[in-house]
């Protein structure tokens, strides 16, 4: 028999994992940004490469899987905003992270009552995921609007825009800082002495750290702060600036910049240990939205919000269209409609209205975008 420390490797670790060990035995301590991308994008053992998420058969469930309200309601916004920004024709209906396409079949079925919006709307879907690209195309077939894919935000064309992202920000890779006595120190994953992958921070402090920190903030030693590159917020408000057009942001997370960890995984609707089984199960983090509104606003876009994700539903007539659809529903169906509702509006437990925010982003032109009136 052989020995376990004698087998390879490959023979020990799922194949991810192996990979990660062996950059990290070369390179040193991981960042945690570095582990997050390599789980969720790496380019054949990913999460989002090699999986389909979504729905029960997967590891979590989002908004557009719940009820078609929440698609029907985002189709009419988007069509709202339409008008507002003059009805312009062609109009680039952009989504980022578009999952299986539930989203934005509910939303072109909803958008039959706007017919010259249908007619003015070519869809640009930004997705990474080969396997996810495939099923959209499987699902949204036969709608009679055309559809591209694009693997970035970078790579849709300029035009007239409205930019649809729900649960897209939440699953961009975040650093972690760590507050020590002698400064902020990066927060990296290292392989520890009973070769389990195990946190750690990096031996010297990031120099000028506390410079970057949102002002106001005092945190203390021991605290976490977690930070996203700008790269997708500051194209997404330089494309609302430049087309006139408008965005639309729906995620889980907070208003204010904080420190706090949030790094996340989750598989089969349960949550686990982020450092097992990489690229087997999902990693997230909440969304900074006061982070995420400061980039896009330095492009020249407006933001609006962010406010609760129930607030928003019930303002855009969520529960007026949950009772539309009990009228016509078959009475199994109608506690299905009010526990959707519910979980998309309400507070508490697994529901959604509190935890997920919504803000938009726009010309300045525009005003205020529906929904976010004052």
């Amino acid at each position: 028999m052989i020995a376990t420390h004698d087998r390879p490797m490959t023979d020990l670790f799922p194949p991810l994992e192996t990979e990660i060990r062996r950059r990290i035995t070369i390179a040193g301590p991981m960042p945690v940004m570095h582990y997050m991308t390599l789980c969720l994008t790496h380019p054949t053992l990913g999460y989002y490469v090699t999986n389909d998420p979504f729905g029960a058969t997967g590891d979590f469930t989002t908004a557009p899987e719940i009820s078609q309200m929440f698609g029907e309601l985002i189709g009419l916004w988007a069509g709202s905003v339409w008008r507002q920004m003059g009805s312009p024709q062609p109009i680039l209906l952009v989504e980022l992270g578009p999952g299986r396409g539930s989203m934005m079949q509910d939303a072109l079925r909803a958008a039959h009552v706007m017919p010259e919006f249908r007619a003015a709307l070519s869809v640009h879907f930004v997705e990474v995921s080969p396997l996810l690209e495939k099923r959209q195309r499987e699902f949204l077939g036969g709608l009679g609007v055309p559809f591209t894919w694009h693997t970035s935000i970078d790579d849709v064309p300029d035009g007239p825009a409205i930019i649809l992202a729900n649960e897209f920000f939440d699953s961009l890779p975040v650093h972690q800082a760590v507050m020590c006595a002698d400064g902020w120190h990066e927060r990296v994953i290292k392989i520890d002495e009973n070769d389990k992958l195990r946190f750690s921070i990096a031996r010297d402090p990031i120099p000028l750290f506390e410079q970057l920190l949102p002002r106001g903030m005092r945190p203390q030693i021991g605290e976490i702060f977690e930070w996203r590159a700008d790269q997708t917020a500051l194209e997404l408000g330089r494309r609302v600036k430049r087309a006139e057009g408008a965005a639309l942001v729906i995620d889980y997370g907070h208003a204010k910049s904080a420190p706090g960890e949030t790094l996340q995984a989750v598989g089969k609707h349960q949550y686990v240990d982020p450092l097992v089984s990489p690229g087997l199960v999902d990693l997230t983090a909440h969304v900074d939205f006061q982070a995420l509104a400061e980039a896009a606003e330095s492009m020249g876009a407006r933001a609006y919000g962010p406010i609760d994700q129930g607030e928003f539903l019930r303002r855009l007539g969520i529960e007026p269209r949950a009772i539309a659809l009990k009228n016509t529903a078959p009475p199994s169906k109608v506690m299905e409609i009010d526990r959707a509702l519910a979980r998309l509006t309400g507070s508490g437990g697994r529901n959604m209205g509190q935890l997920f925010k919504a803000i938009g982003f726009g010309h300045p032109k525009l005003g205020p975008l529906p929904g976010f009136e004052p």
